[in-house]
């Protein structure tokens, strides 16, 4: 049995066996610490509403006697209520992700490819350890692999620059997609940062061009493409290694154009509703999943990835070995071509003159206007 949740028929069939994520299910099963927490005063605060309500709804009507406006305001408290509560799972998810003891791609590659050969350096001008990349075996099969590092500790982190690659990095991952192709390997990425560099350094080595040219290295690739958000997902940072024909993402990890922060110091001007940026991004996985921008979701173990590392990289390891096998079954210009209109696909948008289900140039879809 797999352990991933696809969409859409899937996520229906894990959904019916029990399988339940955070993501997709919060109030079955709270997956974001060891020990059930104990009741809160907002949940005893929506209880309360909740029993109210119940109650008004069962008095019997009298004359005189008007009860919609007392049932509309229960009803607005509660809904606020829950909206607090959403805004709250989001961001603990956002905490999750950015834990400091979660696996991260070297712990990956150290469970899952056998062999495992390091290739550094652009060719051009220098290495950067916020990008590895080489090649090694998964489960009896040669693949390539690149993926953001961030390391775990205070070393480690500065080292890597926190996960944020420069532009030798993706003109590493561009030579190493190229050689893919050369020798038809697989290509497995693992993607965990919070965004490129933003330093004035990154920007006159070209890192707008250099991650470009990334994504258009792996839009035309024709072996097959599996990216896995492992942890952050943020910006063009994230998607340069992710232009796959299927995306895997952990049930507590973030994928968005933005990190919260970022979001919430250009809409606010204050860092501190970041919380408040991280809902309306909408960056969890069941999110994502219900907009189609990721393929799967990879279950997690109870309290987080960090909390039994090998049990996660088991879990990964057979969503990869089960999506590789699928696409295997694709010819190869054919899967070049899908991997091209998944990401025109998506994003929505309305124009009168245009029927329900038409292409944009600049991508996405028309759907009917309200």
């Amino acid at each position: 049995m797999s352990w991933a949740t696809s969409t859409p028929s899937s996520r229906a069939r894990t959904s019916a066996s029990g399988s339940a994520t955070t993501c997709d299910f919060w109030e079955g099963v709270r997956n974001l610490t060891e020990e059930k927490e104990p009741k809160t005063e907002q949940d005893a605060q929506a209880g309360w509403l909740r029993q109210r309500l119940t109650e008004l709804g069962r008095l019997p009507l009298m004359p005189g006697v008007h009860l919609s406006e007392e049932i509309e305001r229960l009803q607005s408290r509660l809904k606020k209520l829950q909206h607090e509560s959403r805004r709250h799972d989001t961001w603990v998810t956002v905490e999750i992700a950015r834990h400091k003891e979660r696996p991260r791609t070297r712990d990956y590659i150290d469970r899952l490819i056998d062999g495992f050969e390091e290739l550094k350096g652009d060719r051009l001008r220098a290495d950067d350890s916020a990008i590895v990349g080489g090649l090694g075996w998964f489960r009896g099969r040669a693949v390539l692999v690149v993926g953001h590092q961030k390391g775990r500790t205070l070393d480690e982190l500065t080292e890597n620059n926190f996960g944020m690659a420069n532009p030798e990095g993706y003109r590493k991952a561009q030579r190493l997609f190229k050689l893919a192709e050369r020798h038809g390997l697989p290509v497995l990425t693992f993607v965990d940062t919070p965004g490129a560099y933003p330093g004035v350094a990154a920007e006159e080595g070209g890192q707008a061009r250099a991650i470009a040219e990334t994504m258009l290295r792996m839009a035309r690739l024709t072996v097959p493409v599996i990216a896995t958000i492992i942890g952050e997902g943020g910006s063009g940072g994230a998607l340069a290694l992710a232009v796959a024909d299927r995306v895997l993402m952990f049930e507590n990890a973030t994928y968005s154009v933005i990190t919260p922060e970022g979001c919430a110091a250009i809409l606010w001007r204050d860092a501190d509703f970041a919380p408040q940026a991280a809902e309306a991004l909408r960056p969890t996985a069941s999110q994502l999943l219900e907009l189609m921008a990721v393929e799967q979701v990879v279950p997690e173990p109870r309290g987080g990835a960090h909390h039994n590392p090998e049990l996660a990289a088991q879990r990964l390891g057979e969503a990869i070995e089960e999506t590789l096998a699928e696409l295997d079954q694709i010819p190869a210009l054919e899967r070049r071509r899908q991997r091209r209109e998944r990401f025109r696909r998506l994003g929505q948008w309305s124009d009168p003159e245009q029927p329900p289900g038409s292409l944009s140039l600049f991508g996405g879809y028309s759907v009917p206007m309200e």
